[in-house]
């Protein structure tokens, strides 16, 4: 009775294991009806723009002036805002970025501080003593006529109230006038600032969200006014730009758009160098370093204004300074040629000189392959040893070598990276516009996968950063409370490179490598760019354009690489060998004689018999008593058993017969799920003859049983050895038990040395 319960208990436990294990196998391939939103004439079931699809527009007549004095900018703007939207607006909401840095800001106030046992003197004051006054300082807003119109200045947003709703399709142009101090990048940081040489007392600036612009509105959010803290990046409509930028008569000016007075501003040596380049199959300077370094040291008190056009941008950065050398190339897109572009001093060389136009150049060509042919004239990369950060055609990037001009592998290839990577989020999100705002890995993580790529085509046995699934390994197999899932708000996110940038740039890798393959990504992930050029793309667009162009059902790895925190961890447990009886006696018994051979007699037999603890048997004592079955030889087949095999063999038909004679060997494999990230299971058998194969089962083998399947594998060879992911392909955090026979991973440690 008791017996009987405990059985019955032990079935109840096991029925309920496997219940749960189904239910959750059931759960991870889900499919995701309920976490992205319902498609409609805007944006349809299939991840492309509806048929009713409208974004707005705001274009900028924008001038601008630097006081390289007191390192402060003033300027005026004359926004007009187009309502493409089917709603009438009673108020606009405009970004105002720099009021991040005022004091007292959210961004200050909710930044986590300590005190530490030894703090200099800028810890101190960038902690407690913050005396910086950044912000905006709005002067007015008004409209075309000169009236001004009422505004409420939230923080980093400022509402427009409307004396009138702007209608659906209608536009309405308005003015602003603003200044603000330029921060020191070096000391406080940011996407913008100034760098001071204090030897030579000159300055170079990058500067970015500089002027008061307008906040994103869109058939998901409605405004985007979410507050900027400064990690969630920005979110933009696009527009025509006409930006005059008033400088020190002896800076060079790079920036969004094209130079539309360069005869006024540029020498004709100058300009007859930027032609040249057009044609140029390398960097061809505009401004060398000797003549750079001669402008540098004269600081002229007049000025001038260079003007920028660009068109259907979302944004507008520049740089300027008296150091810059300037080199050029152009690249051809069919009839059009696009101007790359380098600005730095000469702290820079000699790794600028050498590599930031020529990666620029591969970047443009190695992105356009994926996506589309690079659209814009013009592609800039620029110095700014605080900072990698994006515009469109333009971006700031670190990488300064010692003063000696020697540098180490990690800065040139952190170098390298970064320009390629900013020059690369011209695509993701200065075309294919996401809310950067809302969703960093949209734009970082699909820039950091294209950036994979580039590097390849770049160099063999480029050390990538990210990208290869191993890279990932670490982060994923990490203490699960600082680890949150990819599809986490930009200002919430924990480990933010690894997040961000990282993870998702690795799930596309295995996307391409091992789930979808090559051909099936490239085309999925080529439609979504082209769908989505210029247009303001969501998550679900992208996680629906990747299946719907594919034909993969894909929602199983969405559901795990971006809404879980789960790892990958599938571990082999068991292997158990099969082959098929082939009624062949004399080759059965060879085989059992073979298999006899490797296997050990149990201890007793060894001590009994070898090491002779009984030192005679009965029948050893009389042998007189042996008959035949004591003369036996377990090996041989009596005629009893071929006449039953001869019968057996006789009945089989040809199909059935071929199974036998093939002698095929049937492994079953056991595999568990210990991570939780569903994966495909890959697997390669190693014969004893030397050779291997790798076999690919899909993820789906999951679906009924999350927790444990069981596969069979038929070979004709016999197997040595079983290796799960033998190339490292699903960021498996744990292979030590990825091998049958089992075997550990090779790891060092070191000796302590006590002194």
């Amino acid at each position: 009775m008791f017996k009987h319960f405990l059985m019955t208990a032990w079935c109840l436990l096991l029925t309920a294991a496997t219940c749960q294990a189904q239910v959750q196998g059931a759960e991870k391939f889900k499919q995701l009806y309920e976490e992205l939103p319902t498609p409609n004439q805007y944006r349809n079931g299939s991840g492309a723009p509806g048929h009713e699809y409208w974004q707005q527009r705001a274009d900028y007549n924008i001038k601008v002036e630097i006081n390289d004095k007191n390192q402060s900018l003033t300027g005026e703007e004359t926004i007009t805002y187009h309502n493409n939207s089917p709603d009438e607006l009673t108020y606009l909401w405009v970004q105002l970025d720099q009021n991040v840095r005022a004091l007292g800001s959210d961004n200050q106030l909710t930044r986590s501080s300590r005190v530490g046992k030894e703090m200099d003197a800028r810890q101190l004051k960038m902690n407690f003593h913050e005396t910086f006054e950044g912000g905006f300082k709005i002067e007015t807003v008004s409209d075309t006529r000169g009236t001004k119109m009422n505004y409420t200045i939230n923080k980093t947003m400022m509402r427009i109230d409307l004396d009138k709703p702007l209608q659906s399709k209608a536009k309405m142009s308005f003015n602003i006038k603003w200044s603000y101090n330029i921060n020191d990048g070096g000391k406080y940081g940011g996407r913008s600032g100034y760098e001071h040489f204090e030897e030579e007392d000159n300055y170079m600036y990058h500067i970015a969200q500089f002027y008061p612009r307008m906040c994103a509105y869109n058939d998901v959010d409605g405004w985007q006014n979410k507050q900027f803290l400064g990690r969630g990046e920005f979110t933009l409509s696009f527009g025509d730009f006409e930006v005059a930028i008033t400088v020190p008569a002896d800076h060079t000016v790079g920036a969004t758009g094209e130079l539309q007075n360069g005869k006024s501003v540029l020498t004709k040596e100058q300009l007859a160098r930027f032609d040249e380049a057009k044609d140029a199959d390398q960097p061809i300077f505009i401004i060398t370093q000797d003549e750079a370094t001669e402008i540098e040291k004269t600081k002229l008190e007049t000025k001038k204004t260079w003007i920028f056009k660009a068109t259907n941008v979302r944004d507008f950065a520049f740089c300027s300074s008296r150091k810059f050398i300037w080199d050029a190339q152009g690249v051809k897109f069919g009839d059009r040629t696009v101007m790359a572009m380098s600005y730095y001093p000469k702290e820079g060389n000699p790794l600028w000189e050498k590599y930031s136009t020529r990666v620029i150049v591969h970047t443009l060509k190695v992105y356009s392959k994926y996506t589309f042919d690079y659209p814009y004239p013009t592609a800039i990369s620029t110095h700014a040893n605080f900072t990698g950060m994006e515009y469109p055609m333009i971006c700031f990037n670190y990488g300064r070598p010692r003063p000696d001009g020697t540098y180490s592998e990690r800065l040139k290839y952190g170098m390298i990276g970064v320009i390629i990577h900013e020059v690369g989020h011209n695509y993701f999100p200065m075309i294919v516009n996401s809310d950067e705002r809302q969703w960093t890995w949209m734009d970082e993580g699909l820039n950091t996968f294209c950036q994979y790529l580039t590097e390849v085509e770049w160099e063999r046995d480029y050390p990538h950063r990210r990208g290869p699934a191993a890279n990932i390994v670490d982060y994923m197999k990490g203490d699960k409370n600082g680890i949150v899932p990819i599809m986490t708000n930009s200002e919430s996110i924990l480990q933010f490179g690894n997040n961000a940038y990282g993870k998702p740039a690795t799930a596309l890798n295995i996307l391409r490598e091992t789930v979808m393959g090559r051909e099936l990504f490239d085309h999925a992930f080529k439609e979504y760019a082209n769908r989505w050029k210029f247009k303001h793309p969501t998550p679900a667009d992208f996680f629906r354009t990747m299946e719907d162009a594919s034909g993969v059902d894909l929602d199983w790895f969405w559901r795990g690489w971006f809404y879980s925190t789960d790892n990958v961890d599938i571990a082999l447990d068991n292997v158990k060998w099969y082959r098929m009886n082939s009624r062949n006696g004399e080759a059965e018994m060879a085989l059992q004689k073979k298999w006899d051979a490797n296997n050990h007699d149990n201890i007793s037999s060894i001590r009994n018999n070898k090491e002779k603890a009984v030192k005679q048997t009965v029948m050893e004592k009389y042998p007189e008593l042996r008959d035949q079955y004591n003369d036996r030889d377990k090996y041989r087949v009596t005629e009893q058993q071929k006449k039953a095999d001869e019968a057996y063999l006789g009945a089989l038909n040809p199909a059935e017969k071929e199974y036998l004679d093939k002698a095929y060997n049937y492994y079953e494999m056991e595999f568990s799920n210990i991570g939780g990230l569903v994966m495909p299971i890959i697997v390669e058998l190693k014969y004893t003859d030397g050779t291997s194969e790798v076999r690919y089962i899909p993820a789906e083998i999951w679906r009924f049983n999350a927790a444990k399947v069981s596969k069979v594998f038929v070979t004709e060879k016999e197997i040595k050895e079983v290796v799960l992911d033998p190339y490292s392909e699903t960021a498996d955090t744990d292979r030590d038990n990825n091998y049958f026979p089992a075997r550990n991973e090779p790891s060092r440690f070191e000796m302590y040395i006590n002194e």
